[in-house]
């Protein structure tokens, strides 16, 4: 028996196992009492470094220090030593981290700040991308939330909107404060403030008392007036130059409505009901014209389109169309008429006679558009009778009611021969201006004609230079040069 119990004691002893004795409850209470020493010293650490904001305390965990779970996970992390988190720092890497000699603190760990330059070291050694910071982010002081507060002054508030920054204009309840708002953006000249300011005031005022505090600021109204033609929200700016009494603005308003009606005897009935109209004197002569060019176009392009699909008329089956007169310029129009009905009587609508009575065309309009149109028809008679007038004694010439110059310009635009050119270069009063169009456009008689009648000898053989050999040019500029008759200046 007693062999017996010895080595039974033995067992026990030698095991790895413990047996069970009310001493290990003692021991692992003390374990518990010294974790929450610990804890309790951790949390003085942390307030002694916290600024006066109240930021709450975590662990590496991201668990709140002095919770019931992470005393448990601090007891059993203490029993039990895994690994760490972070990546191990060996010795020879980096010095042992104590309290005394590391240059850090918990409290700067949680924000960032460093006591030492050693601190930088550490942040750097446990920067591995595989391991996840668990900091909280700590929130911004209030000082920093200040411009997100909804108590600025109007004045205030439009150097924000200047600066590009956020604003809220919902605070401004009293029209006092709304036309405070309104003028300073005026005082501050920037378009984009005062733009955004009328829209609030649009959207929390009544009309007329929108209207009527926008009467006295006519910065502000002039803006408005532009945001309102831009957003094409043509009712209320109707009703804005109403209430202002501007009743030729409020016409010429109404009379753009044309541009929006495609069928032309719509548009043409519109523009008789505009003749009505409170327009200015000069505005109402021009809206009138418009309605009678519209009326005049719409009865020649009916006649002209029967006509072309008739195919007895040799002008249309020569020179089609290429686009129809309506809504066209009265220039373009009288182009036309001059193109297709230049013989016409006068009393015909198509007439160019007698749309330069109707609508008071100018001689010089009328003479550039009637050349231009003849030219491009090479009617070259009819443009020699444009140029003849007679005088009061019955003798005719040549009168232009522009340069010669110009004519010849048009002329050759139109690629008129040379024997027609010659006839106008030759007109040109100006000698060297002269010499030069007949030098370009290849009239040589004209110019040696010229040097001729300037009696440059020196000039003459120069030219003769440049002309074909063997050609009649050539022999008459040489019949000059033997002829002793003439004087030469050199």
């Amino acid at each position: 028996m007693m062999k017996g119990k010895t080595e039974e004691e033995d067992y026990w002893n030698s095991s790895k196992f413990k047996a069970f004795t009310f001493d290990d409850e003692e021991e692992e209470f003390s374990r518990l009492k010294e974790s929450k020493l610990a804890v309790n010293s951790i949390r003085r650490l942390v307030e002694e470094d916290e600024d006066e904001d109240d930021v709450e305390k975590v662990s590496w965990s991201g668990e709140p220090v002095g919770s019931i779970s992470w005393s448990v996970r601090e007891t059993a992390s203490t029993n039990q030593r895994p690994e760490p988190a972070f990546p191990r720092i060996t010795t020879e890497t980096a010095p042992p981290l104590t309290k005394s000699n590391s240059g850090y603190s918990l409290s700067s760990l949680f924000k960032g700040k460093s006591k030492g330059g050693n601190f930088q070291s550490f942040t750097d050694s446990i920067s591995d991308s595989s391991v996840r910071n668990f900091a909280p982010e700590l929130r911004k002081p209030k000082s920093e939330y200040k411009d997100y507060v909804s108590d600025w002054s109007p004045e205030e508030t439009v150097q924000r909107m200047q600066q590009g920054k956020a604003v809220s204009l919902e605070k401004f309840r009293s029209l006092q404060d709304k036309l405070l708002l309104l003028d300073y953006s005026v005082s501050a000249h920037d378009g984009n403030v005062i733009t955004a300011v009328l829209i609030y005031l649009k959207r929390t005022l009544s009309k007329e008392v929108l209207f009527s505090s926008l009467s006295s600021r006519q910065t502000a109204l002039r803006h408005f007036i532009s945001y309102l033609t831009e957003s094409r929200e043509e009712r209320v700016l109707l009703e804005l130059l109403r209430s202002l009494g501007r009743t030729e603005d409020v016409a010429l308003l109404q009379y753009r409505e044309h541009l929006n009606i495609a069928d032309e005897n719509k548009k043409r009935d519109f523009l008789k009901s505009c003749l009505s109209l409170p327009f200015s004197p000069d505005d109402s002569s021009l809206v009138q014209d418009h309605y009678t060019l519209l009326e005049r176009q719409i009865v020649i392009e009916a006649a002209d389109r029967q006509a072309e699909r008739g195919g007895k008329v040799e002008i249309f089956q020569k020179f089609p169309r290429r686009a129809s007169i309506l809504n066209m310029p009265l220039v373009t129009t009288l182009y036309y008429c001059c193109f297709y009905h230049y013989t016409e009587p006068e009393g015909n609508y198509s007439s160019p006679s007698n749309i330069r009575q109707t609508f008071k065309v100018s001689e010089k309009q009328f003479f550039v558009t009637a050349l231009a149109a003849r030219a491009k028809l090479k009617a070259w008679s009819d443009v020699d009778a444009l140029f003849n007038t007679r005088t009061w004694l019955g003798f005719s010439r040549r009168k232009a009611p522009l340069g010669f110059e110009r004519v010849v310009d048009l002329l050759h635009k139109n690629n008129a021969p040379t024997q027609v050119l010659k006839d106008y270069v030759a007109l040109v009063d100006d000698a060297d201006l002269r010499i030069s169009l007949a030098q370009k456009h290849k009239c040589h008689d004209i110019v040696i004609n010229t040097f001729r009648d300037l009696k440059d000898r020196q000039l003459l053989l120069g030219y003769r230079s440049k002309v074909e050999a063997g050609s009649s040019e050539e022999r008459k500029i040489q019949e000059l040069l033997n002829n002793t008759q003439i004087r030469w200046k050199n």
